[in-house]
């Protein structure tokens, strides 16, 4: 029986049961014709990680629980069937291990919409085998959820792009965004951050919203091209009728904001898309119909990134040099990392190496 190791969630009594992780051994899904396998070298630490230890989106659905959803590694084995990855390959995996691969928005590139996706964490695989995630030692995917990762970037800097990058990357590009677009962002945390970069990357002017002086400063370096103090009285009126997206990023909103308070900077059908994740009883702020109507808004969301988004995403950023701000640890420092994603104070991802056993 093959058997990875991982740190995981056993025990969820208790306030810090949640940073109390174990390396665990795990015996992972059965090996498929279509399937690939990674040594595990980078896990980013998502705030999603986070909502899922603390069960912030309800309880956990098993234990042990592996997280972590933005790896990168190498390949050790591939299946009968797989003809994009061969062993000794550096690929990526994000949010999704797997989908049906034959309804209408897989065969669309819209695969991470199937209603079989199968997530990275907090999910079972088509054979009932619980679904471990990246702060392990190896994980396996179908080759559809799999990513070559291009020379040019560098693994450390990869690992977060497979969730916080293409999330914000998927709507911006699906929308259309480059020269002479004008994007606001909402929140400048590890999604945030990555949607200045991008937005800029794409040669969008990029409009940078919070109330943090020290996130205002950083908004500056990662190339905002106007930071919007959200602390101000009214600080929407000056920017009306000037965004043609807006990027919500964020998982708490001001009391007393109103969707009027966003909508009312957009252009004419100009779109709010909202990709924060607050836990399940955090409320969005109130959407009249009003709010939509007159400035024919659309507002919606966006969940991660599709394949075709995934590797787009990676020639921009190997093209315009994207580079995210990162803080790398090893594996065993997990906790620090889930602290300091969970107390907003971090610049702006961590990733965790590998460390359990030496990658082959």
């Amino acid at each position: 029986m093959v058997e990875f190791k991982g740190y995981a969630l056993t025990n969820t009594d208790g306030p810090d049961a949640w940073k109390s992780l174990e390396v665990v051994s795990f015996e992972p899904k059965k090996f498929e014709e279509d399937d690939v396998e990674l040594a595990i070298t980078h896990c980013g630490v998502c705030g999603s990680d986070v909502h899922i230890l603390r069960q912030g989106w309800g309880s956990v659905p098993y234990t042990p629980i592996v997280c972590g959803h933005e790896v990168v590694g190498k390949v050790t084995r591939v299946g009968s069937k797989v003809t994009e990855f061969k062993a000794g390959d550096r690929v990526g995996l994000g949010a999704v291990v797997d989908s049906c691969g034959h309804c209408r928005r897989c065969q669309s590139g819209n695969e991470q919409y199937c209603p079989e996706v199968t997530q990275t964490v907090n999910a079972r695989h088509r054979d009932g085998t619980p679904v471990q995630g990246g702060f392990a030692t190896a994980i396996r995917a179908n080759e559809r959820a799999v990513f070559a990762i291009p020379d040019g970037i560098e693994s450390k800097d990869a690992a977060s792009m497979f969730c916080g990058g293409v999330t914000v990357f998927s709507p911006m590009r699906r929308s259309n965004i480059g020269p002479g677009s004008k994007v606001g962002v909402i929140g400048i945390g590890g999604l945030g951050h990555y949607a200045i970069l991008f937005g800029k990357a794409l040669g969008a002017e990029v409009y940078a919203f919070t109330h943090s002086p020290r996130k205002r400063e950083d908004a500056k370096k990662l190339g905002a091209d106007f930071v919007v103090d959200t602390g101000v009285e009214d600080f929407q009126k000056s920017y009306f009728d000037t965004l043609d997206m807006i990027i919500s990023t964020t998982n708490v909103f001001r009391p007393g904001i109103s969707f009027s308070t966003y909508t009312s900077m957009l252009t004419v059908n100009g779109k709010f898309v909202n990709v924060g994740l607050p836990n399940s009883d955090q409320a969005m702020p109130p959407l009249q119909a009003f709010d939509m109507l007159t400035s024919g808004a659309f507002i919606g969301g966006s969940y991660v990134g599709s394949k075709t988004d995934c590797y787009e995403m990676l020639k921009v950023a190997v093209e315009k040099g994207v580079k995210p701000w990162i803080q790398e640890l090893p594996m065993r420092d997990y906790k620090i990392a889930l602290e300091a994603v969970h107390n907003g104070d971090v610049r702006y991802r961590y990733v965790l190496t590998q460390d359990i056993v030496p990658v082959p």
